[in-house]
């Protein structure tokens, strides 16, 4: 590990000025390449104190040995070298996107005599015309099916193209009409190299104009009863029409767009880009890169922009290119994508409308591929067998961790305390076991006094289970101080929420509470709930948390369950009474699993959050009367207009109301009465009175 001062340039010795600098190691391996509006200012921030530098930094200048710059005009030029730089040297510490798959694309071979059409896959060659990529090679095959009909290109090989020009005798699609057999002489290279062009135009989004030629020339051919030809003509427009819907209109002005999206945790970030032309999807592609730098979601927008427009010219660059965040120097991106199209580039964030709407599916591919890319492995038996294991390792067990449960607590501002419990055997999600809960012990905001309750409540009901069963072998009471909240004599609603999901993964079924009978139900075969303990226990947090669960645990006398915590911010392993963490390596499977585990007690904690924040909001006082429905409550609110005139209405008055008896209006106006607040709510920042004038919201 070397020091950063060793190898710090002298004060003075770099410019003010743009350019481009490399690290490298002690081999003279470049490792980091980056670009700089100043690269004095830019390159000081390497140089500081190695604690007030970001783990994924400290980690490149302490494996670097030396710093070099060069400087540049503009940042335009910049940009340009430091693309240029990264492709040449490939950085291990540059963000480098990996396409998750290879993609077919339509290509025009226009460098040859005859132009070719046909599907192409890997790098792009010079003089080849491209559209796409696509998600299938059948998709292609099917679109240019119904074009050659109208565009009868050659889309032979080389040598089937030779063999019928040695034998005279085209091949059989010069017979059926959807090729125009320039092998043997039928048209001439210009007339081939035309209908080639065509074809490009067409696929390239200039659709009206050729099938409002050949409508016109369907509608002269029957003019003249030639109606043969009026019917070819017609099968035509139809085949164009049908290559047109295989792309649906996203876009109602025929925009020319790319759309960028990116969805990205704290070790990885997926990138989904489609490609929009003539209002329509042409093509949609995406990566998947580690996040080996400390970079946000702008730099990973300005590395898929090099990563897309490097090698491309002309209209393969869109007038217009939509992100989901802006680079950190979006004028001089701009310049070098109007230098690559030849013309100019709108750079920006998609504010409104259909783009709006457009972008939200992209981000939702994003996210989805990210997630895919996360958990494809566990479906390998393999695999999730080596990340138990790796797991075992790194905290020390005797065995691997069949059975893991996942805590997470989850609150707005400290309201609506909740708490989740996910479980995972053999390294896949069992969501019928999952459980939610409602911490009841205190209220306010204290993750670590929550995740302490909901620790104690769970294992005081796998401990009255093994009571019950007779598993439980009496022995000296748990010492410790009293569990926090009250020891509750059979399973709560709020514990027992019951199977949460049964739908798949991130959808979620609806977050009803029934209650619980208070007796035990026979032994009927099944699992009952929170009968089985992990193997290990996760929450989601640090030392503090980490420590509350322990606490809990010795407390109820439980000593042979495994805990750790997983800290969001540097994805680090803590255990019980270490000062240190346990780091697992980036490309660790057992690092995966955790994440997942982790990951999926964060969704279902929150998404019941969410849930009583919104059944919160959309209370009223009306809810507190007894045998009052729904039909009832919007009769009473529509008739009186709000809950304030209907609290300062009598008894005679609401029981006008159809439907609404004297004793019900008597319960009304009771219920009214104790919600009624003591004193009216005061805007702070105006000082006027906020009254409750909504349509039964009193909050």
């Amino acid at each position: 590990m070397a020091d950063p001062s060793s190898y710090r340039p002298k004060p003075g010795q770099i410019p003010d000025s743009p350019g481009v600098y490399k690290f490298r190691d002690e081999h003279r391996r470049v490792i980091y390449v980056g670009k700089a509006k100043s690269l004095r200012q830019r390159l000081a921030n390497y140089f500081q104190d190695l604690s007030g530098l970001h783990p994924r930094t400290r980690t490149m200048v302490t494996t670097a040995a030396s710093v070099e710059w060069t400087v540049v005009s503009t940042e335009v030029e910049a940009l340009q070298l430091e693309y240029s730089w990264i492709k040449e040297f490939d950085p291990r510490f540059n963000v480098k996107y990996r396409d998750d798959k290879s993609y077919p694309y339509l290509a025009v071979t226009l460098n040859e005599e005859f132009p070719r059409v046909q599907v192409m896959r890997g790098a792009k060659k010079k003089g080849v015309r491209y559209f796409g990529p696509y998600g299938h090679a059948w998709a292609i095959r099917e679109t240019v099916d119904l074009m050659l009909r109208v565009f009868p290109v050659r889309t032979c090989s080389a040598g089937v193209f030779k063999n019928a020009a040695r034998s005279g005798r085209p091949c059989l699609l010069g017979y059926i009409g959807k090729c125009s057999a320039p092998c043997v002489g039928r048209v001439t290279p210009e007339e081939h190299r035309e209908l080639a062009d065509d074809f490009c135009d067409f696929m390239a989004g200039r659709t009206g104009t050729y099938i409002r030629r050949l409508e016109k020339d369907m509608m002269a051919a029957a003019e003249e009863m030639e109606y043969e030809r009026a019917a070819r003509l017609r099968d035509d427009v139809e085949a164009l029409k049908r290559a047109m819907e295989k792309s649906a209109v996203v876009l109602a002005d025929a925009t020319d767009a790319d759309l960028i999206a990116v969805a990205e945790d704290e070790l990885e970030a997926a990138v989904q880009i489609f490609h929009v032309r003539g209002g329509r999807v042409r093509g949609q592609r995406g990566w998947v890169t580690d996040k080996v730098e400390n970079v946000d979601t702008s730099g990973l927008v300005e590395h898929a922009l090099q990563q897309l427009y490097g090698e491309e010219t002309g209209d393969s660059v869109p007038k217009e290119v939509l992100v989901p965040a802006l680079p950190e120097d979006p004028e001089a991106v701009s310049q070098w994508l109007a230098g690559r199209r030849g013309s100019h580039v709108s750079l920006r964030i998609p504010q409104r409308g259909d783009k709006k709407d457009l972008m939200a599916t992209v981000q939702r591919n994003a996210q989805q591929a990210l997630g895919l890319h996360k958990t494809k492995r566990a479906s390998d038996l393999t695999t999730r067998s080596r990340a138990l294991e790796e797991i075992a390792e790194a905290l020390g067990l005797d065995t691997a961790p069949l059975r893991i449960e996942c805590f997470d607590i989850s609150h707005l501002q400290g309201d609506d305390v909740v708490a989740s419990m996910v479980v995972f055997e053999d390294g896949l999600a069992r969501k019928g076991e999952y459980r939610r809960f409602q911490i009841k012990g205190f209220e306010g905001q204290d993750d670590v006094r929550s995740m302490h309750e909901v620790i104690s409540r769970r294992f005081r009901r796998y401990l009255q289970e093994k009571e019950r069963t007779g598993e439980w072998e009496e022995g000296p009471a748990p010492t410790g101080p009293a569990p926090t909240g009250p020891a509750p004599a059979g399973p709560s609603a709020a514990e027992s929420a019951g199977p949460a999901e049964s739908a798949g993964p991130g959808e979620s079924s609806e977050l009803a509470e029934p209650a619980e009978p208070t007796e035990p139900r026979e032994d009927d075969g099944r699992p009952k709930r929170f009968a089985y303990p992990p193997q290990l226990l996760v929450v989601d947090g640090g030392q503090p948390q980490v420590a509350a669960a322990k606490r809990a645990l010795d407390e109820l006398g439980i000593d042979d369950i495994a805990v750790c915590g997983l800290a969001k911010r540097l994805e680090e392993v803590w255990l019980p009474d270490d000062d240190d963490p346990v780091v697992l390596p980036r490309s660790s499977e057992g690092l995966y699993l955790l994440q997942r585990v982790r990951d999926e007690a964060h969704r279902f904690a929150i998404t019941y959050q969410r849930a009583k924040r919104a059944k919160r909001i959309r209370s009223s006082p009306l809810d507190a009367v007894t045998g009052l429905g729904e039909t009832r409550k919007q009769a009473l609110i529509k008739h009186f207009g709000s809950v304030k005139k209907l609290r300062q209405a009598t008894i005679d008055e609401i029981c006008e109301v159809p439907g609404i008896g004297r004793r019900t209006a008597e319960s009304v106006a009771v219920a009214l009465a104790a919600a009624a607040p003591a004193t009216p709510a005061v805007n702070t920042a105006t000082g006027e009175i906020i009254e409750e004038d909504d349509g039964g919201s009193t909050t």
